[in-house]
């Protein structure tokens, strides 16, 4: 974790603050403060024009600045790069295959990556990194969550993978942190989310130090289901920024990365085969299992 206080010569509006603090451009400055990683005086800040005072103290994860220079350093090589070159971007980084066969593929998803539909997306990054143009999202994870993916390699298997979603023979478990120490063994919540059923079934895997480990199977697929009804029963996953935490108390609050929520299985027959099945593992990330270290619910 960076620290840094406020002095009387320094800019005062936090993106400017952060972009000459840390050697940033304005436009990396914005994505941290955006991806609700800048916390002032212990409260998350996400407004870029937020007004410092003289004595306030910034801070923020390591990892997030490091990776705003290195943003930063790409931004400025590629304002003098050739067009050609900078098209060849989404092909500078790896994302792991968990499953594949002739009509689908699951990706193990990496945090701070869209699913699709922008440059740099698993989707786009998949599309070069396996030769498959026509490859595309069936559903979609939020950028900070990590684990399995899956996705059609042709037009006739995403209608058909699409067409099984609606049903309840998809099964998918995620693992979470969250805050507090959840005191039920297995939860069963079926609040409605935005006037539609939702339910999720959750089992408590460990308890540590104010925080809990849990896993989740979700029966229906609501936008930010699992993060929207932990919320709702005072459990708010660790490190979400929208329907999360708002002040940290407990500083350890500030060392997490990003939202710990995982995809770790999805499981499903296989939409284009009479007896075949599609079924991925994805294995905690690194970072989701430091912070399990943390909260003394993991090997030190």
């Amino acid at each position: 974790m960076l620290s840094s206080t406020v002095g009387k010569t320094d800019p005062k509006a936090l993106q400017d603050y952060l972009a000459t603090r840390f050697g940033l451009t304005r436009r990396s400055a914005k994505a941290i403060i955006d991806g609700r990683h800048v916390w002032v005086n212990r409260k998350c800040i996400w407004m870029a024009r937020f007004e410092l005072e003289t004595g306030d103290t910034i801070e923020l994860p390591a990892i997030a600045v490091k990776g705003a220079v290195r943003q930063s350093a790409g931004s400025r090589e590629s304002a003098s790069a050739k067009p050609a070159e900078n098209r060849q971007g989404d092909g500078n980084r790896h994302v792991r295959v968990l499953f594949q066969n002739d009509n689908y593929l699951v990706c193990d998803k990496p945090g701070g990556m869209l699913s699709c539909d922008a440059p740099g997306s698993a989707e786009a990054v998949l599309r070069l990194q396996e030769n498959v143009p026509t490859l595309e999202a069936v559903h979609r994870l939020d950028r900070d969550t990590t684990g399995c993916l899956l996705f059609a390699k042709n037009r006739a298997a995403l209608v058909a993978a699409i067409e099984v979603f609606k049903t309840h023979k998809v099964s998918k478990t995620y693992h979470a942190i969250v805050a507090g120490s959840f005191k039920f063994a297995h939860m069963r919540i079926d609040t409605p989310l935005d006037g539609q059923n939702a339910l999720s079934l959750v089992t408590r895997e460990r308890t540590g130090d104010d925080a809990a480990f849990l896993r989740i199977k979700i029966e229906t697929g609501r936008t930010n289901q699992i993060r929207r009804h932990l919320a709702l029963v005072r459990s708010p996953i660790l490190g979400d920024r929208v329907f999360g935490l708002k002040t940290a108390r407990d500083p350890r609050l500030m060392q997490v990365p990003r939202q710990m929520l995982h995809a770790s299985t999805l499981v499903l027959p296989d939409p284009l085969a009479k007896c075949g099945e599609i079924k991925a593992h994805s294995p905690l990330p690194a970072d989701f299992r430091g912070v399990l270290r943390l909260f003394g619910m993991g090997k030190k």
